[in-house]
């Protein structure tokens, strides 16, 4: 991830292409870290407009949303 962030996730069979990270800020100053994989970038990036609504929804102050590509190591 763009902070240095490394995530290691297990073998797997499915075809995943990208990771997504959203760093939401809550209203008490602390945040909450989601992740998950995507089959395409285009799947990735369309997880950005229901990040936006799950951000009204619970009156994040603001939040980051990372996509990136899987890298096997």
């Amino acid at each position: 991830m763009a902070d240095g962030y490394v995530k290691t996730i297990g073998p797997t069979a499915a075809p995943f292409t990208h990771f997504w990270r959203i760093v939401a800020h809550l209203q008490n100053g602390k945040t909450e870290v989601f992740w998950g994989h995507a089959n395409s970038l285009k799947e990735a990036i369309g997880k950005k407009a229901a990040t936006e609504e799950a951000a009204r929804q619970r009156g994040w102050t603001a939040f980051e949303f990372e996509v990136v590509k899987l890298t096997e190591s």
